[in-house]
Order: structure tokens, then C-alpha cells, then sequence
């Protein structure tokens, strides 16, 4: 039972550890998309690791896990059998019922989120063509006869950018393509899904300080990242200015919005001048990035089992 039990504390000291470590990274200077692979990877490392743990009870001799602790230590064998087989494979049961009650639960929130995401879209994009005329040349802008500046975008089978006349009445038009773009990279990195993801994993295990805390550092992330987006496109003082001009207020429920989330981070990252990254140095960190929150759980139970071996040593001669 015991490569089970690390597996899980691995779990958990990854669940713990990583929201803490991502909170603390300043996001005025780093490239957010490395960190928004990071959250996601690091929340499907952990579940991978409980899975592991409640395999590892329903293998034989626990699988190759309790051969490569005895080849480490011969100290190993005075806990590779500390519990009755019997008993492990009873935990094992209940592991992966525990886990099977997890994917239902899961797949229903999705399911139950998916369903109401499309209505509430279908609902608003109705209302919205309308009422709202499209850019020419341009079928995925939508205008609408506003007197505030406001813009957001919705998700779906075609994704649209809403955006008021109210816009052009009060920015420079350097900025009313800098909140265009910010826009379209929402729906070009998917982020309205990764958002819904973020949201569905946290219904699912909210007691989880990695899954709870997700949702919000998601929303935060992506718009950063479609900032990046917009100041490589129309440079960072047209952003600037969309962010102090644009409202936060009128939005649906399911859209993404120019000035939503995160205002104050954003307007501190444009000032002090983060250059957008380059896209193999964005590739290479969120390569990176993806690995060690992926591994962290499991080099965790590894130094567990490690350190169980060299503790038993006095006991065993």
C-alpha cells in the first residue's frame, strides 16, 4: 500500500504547492500562456497520480513500483508488505469508485455547463444580429448604435466580436483596433473553452486548492494573453489606452470582455513594458512548464519512497 499512499501525497502536495508557486510568479513580466499550460497540466498531473495510486493497489505486487523500490534498498522489504493483500485491493476498489464517482460527476457539470453556454450564446447572438450590424468586409465584428465603449466576444460555430459605436466616439482609432484584436485572440486561443474547462473542474472537486483557485487565475491569464495578442498588433500604448477607456460593465454572462478581469495587473504589465515573446521561446517554455507540472506529483511519491527506504534501514540491519 505504501507506493499507493505516496502517489497520493504526491497528489496532494502538487494540489497544494502549485497554486501557491503560480500565485507568486509576477505576471507583469512572464509570458502568460507557459502559465496557463502550467495550471492545466498541473491539475491533469494530479489526477493522473490519484489514478496511479489506486492502480497501483489493483496490480500484482503492486506493479513495477515495488520491484524498483526493493532493487533501490533491500530496506524496502520491511514495508513493501505492510498491509494484507486483501486490504489493498479493497482500497483499490474504493480508489477507483472514488474516481469513477469523480468522472460522472464531472462529465455531468460539463454536460449541465456545455448545455446552458450554447443556450445563453444562441439566446444573446440572436438578439445581437438583430440589433447589430456587421463590419464590412468583416463578418465576425458586430457593431451596435452604443454611446458607451464596450466590447466583448462569444464563443461558437462562427465566435463573434461585439463591439459599440460608442468605441469610436471615445478612442483614437489605433485603439479601437488594439480592443478588435484583443477581442479576436479570445476566440483564436480558445480561450471562452479553457475558461468553461477551468470552471468545470473546479464544480467538479472545489475543495482542491488547485482546482478552486483555477477559474479565476485562467480569467486573469487569458486576458493578459490577448493583451499580448493586441500589443503585438497595435503596440502597447493603443492597448493602454482601450484598457482606460473601455467600460466593464453590461457584459453576458458568457463572454469575455476587453476590460473584465484583471484591469489593474494589465494596465502594470503594459507599463513597465513587457516585450511579447517570440514564438519558439513560447514554445520551449510551455514545454518545459508542462513537464515539470506534469512530473511534480509523481517525483514527489518518488522521494517519498526513497526516504521510507533509507528511514527503515536501522530497523531491518
Amino acid at each position: 500500500m505504501t507506493p499507493a499512499l505516496a502517489l497520493l501525497a504526491g497528489a496532494v502536495v502538487a494540489a497544494w504547492l502549485v497554486p501557491r508557486l503560480l500565485h507568486r510568479m509576477d505576471r507583469r513580466r512572464r509570458d502568460p500562456v507557459p502559465l496557463i499550460t502550467t495550471w492545466f497540466v498541473s491539475m491533469a498531473g494530479v489526477l493522473l497520480a490519484a489514478v496511479a495510486a489506486a492502480l497501483v493497489l489493483l496490480l500484482p505486487d503492486h506493479g513495477p513500483s515495488g520491484r524498483l523500490l526493493a532493487a533501490l534498498h533491500h530496506c524496502w522489504s520491511a514495508v513493501q508488505h505492510g498491509s494484507p493483500p486483501r486490504v489493498e485491493e479493497a482500497a483499490g476498489i474504493v480508489g477507483m469508485t472514488l474516481l469513477a464517482a469523480f468522472a460522472c460527476r464531472l462529465l455531468v457539470v460539463s454536460v449541465r455547463g456545455l448545455r446552458w453556454r450554447t443556450r445563453r450564446w444562441q439566446e444573446n447572438l440572436a438578439v445581437l444580429r438583430t440589433v447589430a450590424r456587421p463590419t464590412s468586409g468583416s463578418a465576425d465584428v458586430l457593431w451596435l448604435a452604443h454611446e458607451r465603449p464596450l466590447a466583448f466576444s462569444m464563443s461558437g460555430r462562427p465566435g463573434v466580436v461585439v463591439a459599440t459605436d460608442g468605441l469610436a466616439r471615445h478612442l483614437a482609432p489605433d485603439a479601437v483596433a488594439a480592443v478588435v484584436a484583443h477581442e479576436r485572440a479570445h476566440l483564436s486561443g480558445r480561450h471562452h473553452l479553457l475558461v468553461a474547462t477551468a470552471d468545470a473542474l473546479h464544480n467538479a472537486l472545489p475543495f482542491v486548492p488547485l482546482f478552486r483557485r483555477a477559474p479565476q487565475a485562467i480569467r486573469e491569464l487569458v486576458e493578459l494573453a490577448a493583451d499580448v495578442a493586441a500589443v503585438r498588433a497595435c503596440g502597447p500604448a493603443a492597448v493602454h489606452s482601450a484598457l482606460l477607456k473601455v467600460t466593464r460593465h453590461d457584459m453576458p454572462g458568457t463572454a469575455l470582455a476587453m476590460a473584465q478581469d484583471a484591469v489593474e495587473l494589465r494596465l502594470a504589465r503594459l507599463r513597465h513594458g513587457t516585450a511579447p515573446p517570440g514564438g519558439l521561446r513560447r514554445a520551449v517554455s510551455c514545454g518545459l512548464a508542462g513537464m515539470a507540472a506534469t512530473t511534480l506529483p509523481f517525483l514527489t511519491a518518488f522521494g517519498i519512497l526513497i526516504g521510507i527506504a533509507v528511514l527503515t534501514c536501522p530497523l531491518t540491519g
